[in-house]
């Protein structure tokens, strides 16, 4: 079970907020609301990672899928896989650190499994919000 809420920082910038465990019975409403969350306009997120207990490789998935939407490419909601293979982690450690998605904080567990699959070099992490928003600025 996951909970997502949000936080408006400026037209641009959102939080979205998840509490509990992302995995394969709920990814599909992270990437749902994502996809929400640009239609509206927003084009930069902080996922905030404070209170998320678990994530799977589909969780993982979505992060990556959540990239490639606010990076500005087209993410097809209802086709595709749900894992990242080794040939696209290994494509997206070779290109640069996202932009428009910034991670805040995260659980042991969580940091342990982000850092298993190289996502530790692809997104930005902070443990202080108000520097989180402020990197967007720069």
């Amino acid at each position: 079970m996951m909970q997502i809420t949000f936080t408006q920082k400026n037209s641009q910038l959102w939080v979205m907020h998840l509490v509990g465990k992302l995995d394969g019975s709920n990814y599909q409403d992270m990437l749902t609301e994502a996809q929400t969350l640009h239609n509206l306009g927003c084009r930069d997120v902080i996922l905030d990672l404070s209170q998320l207990t678990y994530i799977s490789s589909a969780g993982i998935a979505a992060l990556h899928r959540i990239s490639i939407l606010f990076r500005g490419q087209k993410m097809d909601l209802k086709h595709g896989e749900t894992w990242l293979s080794s040939r696209a982690i290994a494509h997206e450690l070779n290109s640069s650190v996202q932009k428009h998605v910034k991670f805040f904080s995260s659980t042991e567990n969580v940091r342990h499994s982000l850092e298993i699959v190289g996502f530790n070099t692809l997104f930005e992490t902070y443990t202080d919000m108000d520097q989180a928003v402020a990197s967007f600025q720069q």
